[in-house]
Protein backbone atom coordinates (compact mmCIF):
# COMPACT_ATOMS: atom_id res chain seq x y z
CA UNK A 1 0.00 0.00 0.00
CA UNK A 2 1.44 3.18 -1.21
CA UNK A 3 1.38 6.24 1.52
CA UNK A 4 0.22 8.45 -1.29
CA UNK A 5 -3.36 5.95 -1.11
CA UNK A 6 -3.97 7.66 2.33
CA UNK A 7 -3.76 11.39 1.71
CA UNK A 8 -6.01 14.27 0.72
CA UNK A 9 -5.97 18.24 0.74
CA UNK A 10 -6.25 19.54 4.16
CA UNK A 11 -6.52 23.31 3.86
CA UNK A 12 -4.87 24.61 7.02
CA UNK A 13 -7.48 27.37 8.28
CA UNK A 14 -9.39 24.17 8.74
CA UNK A 15 -6.67 23.48 11.62
CA UNK A 16 -8.61 24.15 14.76
CA UNK A 17 -6.26 26.57 16.85
CA UNK A 18 -9.07 26.54 20.11
CA UNK A 19 -12.04 24.18 21.56
CA UNK A 20 -15.23 25.06 20.84
CA UNK A 21 -17.25 25.81 23.90
CA UNK A 22 -18.92 24.36 25.33
CA UNK A 23 -17.60 21.07 23.95
CA UNK A 24 -20.21 19.43 22.70
CA UNK A 25 -21.68 22.10 20.94
CA UNK A 26 -18.62 20.50 17.98
CA UNK A 27 -20.25 19.66 14.68
CA UNK A 28 -20.52 15.55 14.40
CA UNK A 29 -20.04 13.91 11.03
CA UNK A 30 -21.72 10.29 11.07
CA UNK A 31 -20.26 7.56 8.80
CA UNK A 32 -22.07 4.75 8.26
CA UNK A 33 -19.48 1.85 7.07
CA UNK A 34 -21.82 -0.87 6.07
CA UNK A 35 -23.61 1.50 3.35
CA UNK A 36 -21.41 5.01 3.63
CA UNK A 37 -24.28 7.04 4.41
CA UNK A 38 -23.00 10.06 5.73
CA UNK A 39 -25.08 12.51 8.16
CA UNK A 40 -24.17 15.68 9.36
CA UNK A 41 -25.11 16.69 13.00
CA UNK A 42 -24.06 18.75 16.47
CA UNK A 43 -22.11 16.58 18.60
CA UNK A 44 -24.53 16.88 21.55
CA UNK A 45 -26.48 14.26 19.24
CA UNK A 46 -24.28 11.55 19.41
CA UNK A 47 -26.30 9.58 22.38
CA UNK A 48 -29.09 8.65 19.88
CA UNK A 49 -26.18 6.75 17.86
CA UNK A 50 -25.88 4.24 20.93
CA UNK A 51 -28.22 1.63 22.10
CA UNK A 52 -29.18 0.33 25.57
CA UNK A 53 -27.03 -2.24 26.13
CA UNK A 54 -24.20 -0.49 23.79
CA UNK A 55 -20.49 0.17 26.31
CA UNK A 56 -18.47 3.42 25.31
CA UNK A 57 -14.91 2.54 26.34
CA UNK A 58 -12.60 5.98 26.83
CA UNK A 59 -9.21 6.65 27.30
CA UNK A 60 -8.46 8.15 30.94
CA UNK A 61 -5.02 8.84 30.87
CA UNK A 62 -3.73 12.71 31.68
CA UNK A 63 -1.57 15.05 29.88
CA UNK A 64 1.28 15.93 31.91
CA UNK A 65 2.96 18.77 32.43
CA UNK A 66 6.03 17.32 29.98
CA UNK A 67 7.14 20.63 28.12
CA UNK A 68 10.13 22.35 29.78
CA UNK A 69 12.16 25.25 28.84
CA UNK A 70 15.64 25.47 30.23
CA UNK A 71 19.52 26.65 29.44
CA UNK A 72 22.25 24.71 28.93
CA UNK A 73 24.64 24.87 31.55
CA UNK A 74 28.30 26.78 30.73
CA UNK A 75 26.42 28.14 27.41
CA UNK A 76 23.11 29.49 28.33
CA UNK A 77 21.76 28.31 25.41
CA UNK A 78 17.87 27.66 24.88
CA UNK A 79 16.88 24.59 25.71
CA UNK A 80 13.56 22.71 25.13
CA UNK A 81 12.26 19.13 26.13
CA UNK A 82 9.59 17.02 26.16
CA UNK A 83 8.81 14.23 28.32
CA UNK A 84 7.44 10.95 26.97
CA UNK A 85 8.05 8.61 29.85
CA UNK A 86 9.61 7.54 33.21
CA UNK A 87 12.50 4.83 32.38
CA UNK A 88 13.23 4.76 35.61
CA UNK A 89 13.12 6.54 38.95
CA UNK A 90 14.33 10.19 38.35
CA UNK A 91 14.60 9.17 34.86
CA UNK A 92 12.50 9.99 31.71
CA UNK A 93 12.72 9.86 28.43
CA UNK A 94 12.38 12.75 26.37
CA UNK A 95 12.66 14.31 23.02
CA UNK A 96 15.00 17.40 23.30
CA UNK A 97 15.68 20.90 20.86
CA UNK A 98 18.64 21.34 19.75
CA UNK A 99 19.61 17.83 20.31
CA UNK A 100 23.14 18.21 18.36
CA UNK A 101 24.24 20.20 21.24
CA UNK A 102 22.50 17.74 23.90
CA UNK A 103 25.04 14.89 24.36
CA UNK A 104 25.59 12.26 27.46
CA UNK A 105 27.11 14.46 30.06
CA UNK A 106 25.57 18.16 29.04
CA UNK A 107 23.35 19.22 32.07
CA UNK A 108 20.62 22.29 31.63
CA UNK A 109 18.90 24.20 34.45
CA UNK A 110 15.19 24.68 34.46
CA UNK A 111 12.62 26.93 36.73
CA UNK A 112 11.85 25.66 39.91
CA UNK A 113 15.35 24.86 41.27
CA UNK A 114 15.34 21.34 38.65
CA UNK A 115 18.35 20.16 36.70
CA UNK A 116 18.86 17.48 34.59
CA UNK A 117 21.76 15.34 32.92
CA UNK A 118 21.60 13.78 29.86
CA UNK A 119 23.05 10.26 30.54
CA UNK A 120 22.18 8.41 27.36
CA UNK A 121 20.62 8.75 24.09
CA UNK A 122 17.68 6.36 22.26
CA UNK A 123 17.34 4.57 19.01
CA UNK A 124 14.73 7.44 18.03
CA UNK A 125 16.85 10.09 18.50
CA UNK A 126 15.69 11.47 21.67
CA UNK A 127 17.23 11.21 25.16
CA UNK A 128 17.46 10.02 28.43
CA UNK A 129 17.67 12.64 31.47
CA UNK A 130 18.35 12.05 34.50
CA UNK A 131 16.71 15.17 37.06
CA UNK A 132 17.01 16.57 40.07
CA UNK A 133 15.58 19.18 42.47
CA UNK A 134 16.10 21.10 45.92
CA UNK A 135 13.00 19.39 47.34
CA UNK A 136 10.63 17.18 45.92
CA UNK A 137 11.14 16.61 42.62
CA UNK A 138 7.91 15.18 41.05
CA UNK A 139 6.60 19.48 42.54
CA UNK A 140 9.43 20.61 40.81
CA UNK A 141 9.03 18.59 37.17
CA UNK A 142 4.81 20.18 37.68
CA UNK A 143 6.10 23.49 38.47
CA UNK A 144 8.46 23.90 35.50
CA UNK A 145 6.59 22.26 33.64
CA UNK A 146 3.90 23.23 31.18
CA UNK A 147 0.71 21.62 29.49
CA UNK A 148 2.41 21.00 25.51
CA UNK A 149 0.24 21.60 22.45
CA UNK A 150 0.34 19.50 19.11
CA UNK A 151 3.07 21.28 16.52
CA UNK A 152 0.13 22.70 14.61
CA UNK A 153 -1.43 24.63 16.72
CA UNK A 154 -0.25 28.00 17.34
CA UNK A 155 -2.06 29.58 20.34
CA UNK A 156 -2.05 29.64 23.51
CA UNK A 157 -4.45 27.78 26.04
CA UNK A 158 -6.53 30.21 27.93
CA UNK A 159 -6.60 27.35 30.59
CA UNK A 160 -4.81 24.19 31.06
CA UNK A 161 -7.88 22.12 31.07
CA UNK A 162 -9.37 22.72 27.92
CA UNK A 163 -7.05 20.30 27.04
CA UNK A 164 -7.86 17.61 29.24
CA UNK A 165 -10.69 15.09 28.92
CA UNK A 166 -13.32 15.45 31.77
CA UNK A 167 -12.59 11.56 32.98
CA UNK A 168 -8.68 12.09 32.63
CA UNK A 169 -7.10 10.68 35.98
CA UNK A 170 -4.08 8.39 35.09
CA UNK A 171 -0.76 10.80 34.91
CA UNK A 172 1.51 9.70 31.80
CA UNK A 173 0.33 11.32 28.53
CA UNK A 174 2.60 13.95 26.33
CA UNK A 175 -1.27 14.45 24.23
CA UNK A 176 -4.31 14.57 24.73
CA UNK A 177 -6.73 11.21 23.65
CA UNK A 178 -9.16 14.30 22.10
CA UNK A 179 -12.25 12.23 20.97
CA UNK A 180 -12.63 12.22 24.44
CA UNK A 181 -12.54 16.06 24.78
CA UNK A 182 -16.22 16.64 23.25
CA UNK A 183 -17.98 14.61 26.18
CA UNK A 184 -19.46 17.09 28.73
CA UNK A 185 -21.07 15.96 32.12
CA UNK A 186 -24.60 16.65 29.95
CA UNK A 187 -23.88 14.04 27.52
CA UNK A 188 -22.37 11.55 30.03
CA UNK A 189 -26.22 11.59 31.71
CA UNK A 190 -27.81 11.71 28.52
CA UNK A 191 -25.64 8.04 27.66
CA UNK A 192 -25.91 6.65 30.77
CA UNK A 193 -29.97 7.45 31.13
CA UNK A 194 -29.72 5.89 27.48
CA UNK A 195 -28.67 2.63 29.22
CA UNK A 196 -24.89 2.56 27.84
CA UNK A 197 -22.40 1.20 29.97
CA UNK A 198 -18.69 2.96 30.49
CA UNK A 199 -15.13 1.15 30.69
CA UNK A 200 -11.86 2.39 30.83
CA UNK A 201 -8.20 1.89 29.41
CA UNK A 202 -4.84 3.59 29.62
CA UNK A 203 -2.86 4.53 26.98
CA UNK A 204 -0.50 6.90 27.36
CA UNK A 205 0.15 9.00 24.29
CA UNK A 206 3.74 9.74 22.92
CA UNK A 207 4.97 12.52 20.45
CA UNK A 208 5.35 10.07 17.89
CA UNK A 209 1.45 10.06 17.07
CA UNK A 210 1.86 13.45 15.34
CA UNK A 211 4.81 12.01 13.34
CA UNK A 212 3.56 11.32 9.57
CA UNK A 213 4.30 8.25 7.51
CA UNK A 214 7.35 8.79 5.57
CA UNK A 215 8.04 5.42 4.56
CA UNK A 216 6.74 4.91 0.44
CA UNK A 217 4.91 2.04 1.76
CA UNK A 218 2.57 2.20 4.50
CA UNK A 219 3.48 -1.32 6.01
CA UNK A 220 7.34 0.31 6.22
CA UNK A 221 6.65 2.71 8.73
CA UNK A 222 8.05 1.94 12.21
CA UNK A 223 5.19 2.18 14.79
CA UNK A 224 5.99 4.05 17.75
CA UNK A 225 5.44 2.13 21.22
CA UNK A 226 3.31 3.31 23.93
CA UNK A 227 2.34 2.10 27.55
CA UNK A 228 -1.16 1.06 27.75
CA UNK A 229 -3.67 -0.93 29.89
CA UNK A 230 -6.73 -3.01 30.20
CA UNK A 231 -7.67 -3.77 33.38
CA UNK A 232 -10.07 -6.71 34.24
CA UNK A 233 -13.53 -4.53 34.71
CA UNK A 234 -13.16 -3.61 31.24
CA UNK A 235 -12.61 -6.67 29.80
CA UNK A 236 -15.36 -8.48 31.54
CA UNK A 237 -17.54 -5.12 30.63
CA UNK A 238 -16.71 -6.03 27.20
CA UNK A 239 -17.84 -9.73 27.84
CA UNK A 240 -20.73 -8.50 29.20
CA UNK A 241 -21.82 -6.30 26.43
CA UNK A 242 -21.37 -8.67 23.78
CA UNK A 243 -23.34 -11.32 25.88
CA UNK A 244 -26.47 -9.16 26.00
CA UNK A 245 -25.44 -8.37 22.10
CA UNK A 246 -24.45 -4.44 23.07
CA UNK A 247 -21.59 -2.84 20.46
CA UNK A 248 -18.60 -1.85 21.48
CA UNK A 249 -17.71 1.61 20.68
CA UNK A 250 -14.09 2.70 21.47
CA UNK A 251 -13.79 6.97 22.14
CA UNK A 252 -10.98 7.79 20.07
CA UNK A 253 -7.99 5.38 18.25
CA UNK A 254 -5.51 5.55 21.55
CA UNK A 255 -8.58 3.21 23.30
CA UNK A 256 -9.39 1.18 19.76
CA UNK A 257 -5.03 0.42 19.82
CA UNK A 258 -5.52 -0.40 23.58
CA UNK A 259 -8.23 -3.08 23.06
CA UNK A 260 -6.81 -4.79 19.93
CA UNK A 261 -3.60 -5.06 21.45
CA UNK A 262 -5.36 -6.48 24.60
CA UNK A 263 -6.94 -9.20 21.38
CA UNK A 264 -4.12 -9.64 19.73
CA UNK A 265 -2.76 -12.64 20.90
CA UNK A 266 -6.36 -14.03 20.08
CA UNK A 267 -8.44 -14.11 23.11
CA UNK A 268 -9.35 -11.00 24.89
CA UNK A 269 -8.01 -10.59 28.03
CA UNK A 270 -6.42 -7.71 30.68
CA UNK A 271 -3.12 -5.84 29.48
CA UNK A 272 -0.64 -3.77 30.64
CA UNK A 273 2.68 -2.75 29.57
CA UNK A 274 4.30 -1.77 25.91
CA UNK A 275 1.83 -1.84 22.61
CA UNK A 276 3.22 -1.06 18.58
CA UNK A 277 0.23 -2.18 17.61
CA UNK A 278 0.09 -1.40 14.29
CA UNK A 279 -3.69 -1.55 12.51
CA UNK A 280 -3.36 -0.92 8.53
CA UNK A 281 -6.04 -2.30 6.27
CA UNK A 282 -6.90 -6.23 6.57
CA UNK A 283 -6.37 -5.76 10.07
CA UNK A 284 -9.44 -8.17 11.77
CA UNK A 285 -11.06 -6.20 14.66
CA UNK A 286 -11.82 -8.53 16.98
CA UNK A 287 -13.46 -6.21 19.88
CA UNK A 288 -14.79 -2.96 18.07
CA UNK A 289 -17.83 -2.45 16.58
CA UNK A 290 -17.82 1.46 16.43
CA UNK A 291 -15.25 4.14 16.63
CA UNK A 292 -15.39 8.11 17.67
CA UNK A 293 -12.54 9.83 16.18
CA UNK A 294 -11.79 13.87 15.36
CA UNK A 295 -10.29 14.01 12.13
CA UNK A 296 -6.61 13.46 11.30
CA UNK A 297 -3.68 14.51 9.42
CA UNK A 298 -2.99 12.94 6.24
CA UNK A 299 -0.58 10.63 5.72
CA UNK A 300 -0.65 9.51 9.00
CA UNK A 301 -1.04 6.28 11.04
CA UNK A 302 -4.20 7.52 12.93
CA UNK A 303 -6.00 8.12 9.24
CA UNK A 304 -4.70 4.67 8.15
CA UNK A 305 -6.33 3.16 11.48
CA UNK A 306 -10.02 4.58 10.16
CA UNK A 307 -9.19 3.75 6.60
CA UNK A 308 -8.71 0.04 8.10
CA UNK A 309 -11.83 0.25 10.24
CA UNK A 310 -13.80 1.62 7.67
CA UNK A 311 -12.66 1.37 4.21
CA UNK A 312 -10.49 3.22 1.90
CA UNK A 313 -13.05 4.93 -0.47
CA UNK A 314 -15.75 5.60 2.45
CA UNK A 315 -13.22 7.31 4.83
CA UNK A 316 -11.39 9.26 1.97
CA UNK A 317 -14.36 10.07 0.80
CA UNK A 318 -16.17 11.22 4.27
CA UNK A 319 -13.10 13.28 4.49
CA UNK A 320 -13.41 15.06 1.01
CA UNK A 321 -17.16 15.89 2.40
CA UNK A 322 -16.04 17.41 6.34
CA UNK A 323 -13.69 19.70 3.69
CA UNK A 324 -16.14 20.61 1.84
CA UNK A 325 -18.21 21.09 4.31
CA UNK A 326 -15.72 22.93 6.25
CA UNK A 327 -15.74 20.70 9.45
CA UNK A 328 -12.76 21.90 11.29
CA UNK A 329 -9.76 19.58 11.97
CA UNK A 330 -7.31 17.89 14.36
CA UNK A 331 -7.09 18.10 18.16
CA UNK A 332 -9.37 21.33 18.55
CA UNK A 333 -11.63 20.11 15.93
CA UNK A 334 -15.00 18.12 15.22
CA UNK A 335 -15.62 14.35 15.64
CA UNK A 336 -16.42 11.97 13.28
CA UNK A 337 -18.70 8.75 14.46
CA UNK A 338 -18.00 5.15 12.25
CA UNK A 339 -20.51 2.70 13.07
Amino acid sequence: MRVEEYDYTLPADLIAQEPVRPRDASRLLVLHRGTGAIEHRKFRHVVEYFRPGDLAVFNETRVIAARLLGEKAGTGGRVEVLLLREREPDVWEAAVKPGRRLRPGARVAFEAGLTGEIIAGTPGGGRLIRFEARGDLRRALRRAGEIPLPPYVHRPLQRPEHYQTIFARVNGSSAAPTAGLHFTPRVIGALRARGVAMAFVTLHIGLATFRPIRAENVEDHDMHSEYCVVPPRTVEMIRRARNAAGRVIAVGTTTARALESAAARGALRPFAGETSLYITPGHRFKVLDGLLTNFHMPRSTLLVLLCAFAGRENMLRAYREAVERRYRFLSFGDAMLVI
